[in-house]
């Protein structure tokens, strides 16, 4: 990756609002490029690592369509970790190299980098700060199973699977507590941007 780029990197849990925050900094005219869109992109169908995919776990692991079905999948990798870490290995380094293409064609002053495992994935070593978004674990629940329909327990256990809060909070730079509205949730990544401006144009001078 070139020098040329600042870049953040924001996370945070499941339902603590990145979305929202990636979206404003969007809006304030900042590239954003988003690991899970990055994610779906490398198992396109034509992609050489749907084929691999196909190949290591059997024909019926794609749809009629050719596309690859994600509910077989992920009970595939769910009830056997070593396939897990095999669709790891595969998979890790092509979205980091998509994720690393999306940055070095950024044209706004810095970039964004939003992953839910940021952390977890070592994606956190292409952005020079980490932002989380930050939510009270009550509060994260009650917006997931609203927004998703999901049944708590399902919730739980996907919070369960990602890295803490505090993990989280040890890797970061800079902390949203997104506990109030939108609205002052807007105002928080505005106070952050005009901060991403300044620091960007300083570590390019």
């Amino acid at each position: 990756m070139s020098n040329m780029t600042f870049v953040v990197g924001v996370t945070g849990g499941i339902g603590s609002g990145k979305t929202a925050v990636s979206d404003h900094f969007q809006r304030l005219g900042i590239t954003v490029v988003d690991a899970d869109l990055a994610s779906r992109v490398v198992v396109e169908t034509g992609r050489p690592a749907l084929a691999e995919i196909a190949a290591h776990f059997g024909p019926e692991i794609l749809q009629a369509d050719g596309t690859l079905d994600r509910a077989q999948l992920r009970t595939a990798i769910f009830k056997d970790p070593s396939e897990r870490q095999w669709l790891e290995s595969l998979l890790h380094p092509l979205i980091r190299q998509e994720i690393a293409s999306g940055l070095k064609n950024a044209s706004s002053p810095y970039a964004i980098l939003v992953s839910p495992l940021l952390v977890e994935s070592g994606q956190s070593q292409l952005t020079q700060r980490v932002l989380v978004v930050d939510v009270p674990e009550e509060l994260q629940l009650q917006r997931t199973v609203n927004r998703d329909n999901n049944p708590p327990e399902q919730v739980k256990a996907i919070m369960a699977a990602q890295a803490s809060r505090q993990q989280r909070l040890n890797y970061a730079d800079d902390v949203i507590v997104n506990d109030g509205s939108l609205m002052d949730l807007q105002e928080k990544v505005e106070a952050l941007h005009q901060q991403y401006l300044t620091m960007a144009k300083t570590s390019s001078e």
